[in-house]
């Protein structure tokens, strides 16, 4: 994941089969293909997170401020899940 897409030419990506994605978009995407999975994925690391811990907002809020505003938007509607 890399937000700066043109960091990857489009020919290297066609040779490989692969599309870049920013962050966002990657994480998204995974929460719709697996919502179960990515949703304990964040559980776990919310709840890894010790110094300092962070309620649910708190850790969306962070997702927020890094970037990940349809990650956070996704993930809100599932909150009761995490």
């Amino acid at each position: 994941m890399e937000q700066r897409l043109k960091d990857f030419p489009a020919a290297m990506l066609e040779e490989y089969e692969v599309e870049a994605q920013p962050p966002d978009e990657f994480i998204a995407h995974l929460i719709d293909l697996n919502p179960a999975w990515v949703l304990a994925a964040v559980a776990r690391h919310r709840a890894s997170l010790k110094s300092p811990s962070k309620s649910r907002d708190d850790y969306l809020d962070t997702l927020l401020q890094q970037g990940l505003p349809e990650t956070v938007s996704q993930l809100r509607q599932r909150a009761i899940a995490f």
